[in-house]
């Protein structure tokens, strides 16, 4: 597969050192509050990637670490721990908060049908192994104490800011609103490995050191849970484009300081999930849940859906006019498979689309074509078995659960076989040799099932042209340009046509 790499910031083929085993690190939440919609966004895109890569053959190893400690409200190392604000914030330990909000975290994940890593390491249990990381660097000339604190000195990296592209001019404070001052530091850029507690004296979680007692960095802990759970190599790193700086350029400085060579040769990075008045966060109040989703109605894999029309490295824009479009393109796709007959001779199309998957979703993971891919294969006119075996190859990788979304529509409707319930489906009903439901939408669209979603994409691309995004407009063109619709834009609006 292609994949687009932000380390070389471009789209490299993906080649694990292993032929046959990627060893994956995804950045855990820190569970001091429900994850929103955004945070969830970045890890549906990553199981979407592990699913991809057990589609080409890998066995893919990956370990995610749980923030629970460290972490504190200014990633430069200012404000305090997250846990300790979240758990005054509702007269709790701790380690209650972290329990609490690590098993919804997982609960969120089961809905949206991502599935857990194969090794989830909260940061609490490694605390002897950060202590023996920071003892190296130390011995290394790389860090340094000062204040009660051990910080990692980036002057000693060649190139600290290769992730980035940053320089330092760019980090001078006052420049960069992230970029704090702290007497303590040598340089700028420099960053906490171990605090004591000089710094904090009310924090609740504390370890006896060698410099004294306190706790890590936020940073020293995915270095260190990566290399005690993947080794010294990392394939393939994770994250959201806000880990790129300075969480992800940290790592990769006090990694390599300790390795003494190149560490990870893949970053993999999710664009941002927007609200209307910008980047979406939970300091706004009431910030977007999964389970305030579900409250309103919307089938959780709705909003997996609505995720993957979009491309990773772009950012996403969410509405709830936007979701609900979605959310009918969902059902009306469940309701056409469950349209298709069992019996049949299987005219096996699965070749057919592994390549085709390798052709657009491995082109660096293009999940909106992956859906163009299920859209597809309905239209087949192979027997209604193979067009069901080729929608579960497809959505192997996409995690929308459409077969057994089909199968409870059609158990619970008595669809298969019998009469199309689903709006719409009438030429799809005729292929199969079976009576149809009466189309009764109000904008029918000539009887097309898939008039709604063109037009829905339609809409959407006039939405990201009105918030001048050109990239997702174009994409949006592009991807109906595949599946053979022609957009002409008129003083009245789009209209659109198929060749």
């Amino acid at each position: 597969m292609k994949l687009y790499n932000t380390l070389t910031k471009t789209v490299d083929p993906f080649l694990p050192r292993d032929p046959k085993t990627v060893k994956m690190y995804t950045c855990g939440p820190t569970v001091y509050h429900f994850a929103h919609i955004g945070n969830l966004r970045t890890y549906l895109m990553e199981d979407v990637l592990e699913r991809y890569l057990r589609f080409e053959g890998y066995t893919v190893e990956r370990v995610m670490n749980i923030t629970d400690v460290g972490h504190l409200a200014g990633d430069t190392d200012t404000g305090e721990d997250k846990m300790v604000a979240g758990a005054r914030r509702e007269h709790k330990s701790v380690y209650e908060i972290a329990s609490y909000y690590e098993n919804a975290f997982f609960e969120d994940c089961r809905r949206l049908n991502i599935r857990k890593p194969e090794k989830v390491v909260p940061a609490t249990s490694c605390i002897e192994d950060f202590i023996s990381v920071i003892k190296t660097l130390l011995d290394k000339g790389v860090a340094y104490p000062a204040g009660g604190n051990i910080y990692f000195d980036t002057s000693k990296v060649a190139d600290y800011y290769t992730l980035t592209g940053h320089s330092a001019e760019a980090l001078k404070v006052g420049v960069r609103e992230d970029v704090g001052e702290d007497a303590n530091k040598r340089n700028k850029s420099d960053f906490v490995l171990w605090f004591t507690k000089s710094k904090f004296e009310d924090q609740e979680l504390k370890w006896n050191s060698p410099w004294g007692v306190g706790y890590p960095g936020w940073h020293i802990e995915c270095s260190t849970i990566s290399m005690r759970e993947l080794g010294d190599y990392l394939d393939l790193h994770c994250g959201g484009v806000d880990n790129i700086f300075p969480h992800h350029t940290n790592e990769i400085a006090q990694s390599e300081a300790y390795l003494g060579h190149p560490w990870c040769g893949h970053w993999f990075h999710v664009h941002h999930l927007n609200d209307e008045t910008g980047k979406m966060s939970k300091s706004k109040g009431e910030f977007l849940t999964l389970s305030l989703l579900e409250k309103k109605g919307y089938d959780p894999l709705a909003y997996r859906y609505f995720c993957l029309e979009s491309h990773y490295r772009k950012p996403l824009t969410f509405s709830f006019e936007g979701l609900d479009n979605a959310a009918s393109a969902y059902r009306r796709l469940i309701s056409r498979t469950a349209a298709l007959p069992r019996e049949g001779e299987a005219r096996l199309l699965v070749e057919k689309y592994r390549e085709e998957m390798r052709r657009t979703v491995g082109n660096d993971l293009n999940t909106a074509m992956g859906i163009t891919l299920l859209y597809n294969i309905l239209k087949e006119k192979a027997g209604g078995r193979a067009r069901r075996e080729a929608l579960a190859l497809v959505d192997e990788v996409l995690g929308l659960s459409l077969l057994e979304k089909a199968d409870a529509l059609s158990a619970a409707e008595g669809t298969a076989g019998k009469l199309c319930g689903a709006a719409g489906c009438a030429k799809e009903c005729a292929e199969n040799g079976r009576p149809a439901a009466p189309d009764t939408r109000e904008n029918g669209a000539d009887g097309d099932p898939e008039a709604e979603e063109i037009e829905a994409l339609i809409a959407r691309r006039a939405a990201a042209k009105k918030e001048k995004n050109y990239a997702e407009a174009d994409a949006i063109r592009a991807a109906l340009a595949e599946r053979g619709v022609t957009l002409t834009d008129t003083p009245a609006g789009t209209v659109w046509s198929r060749r």
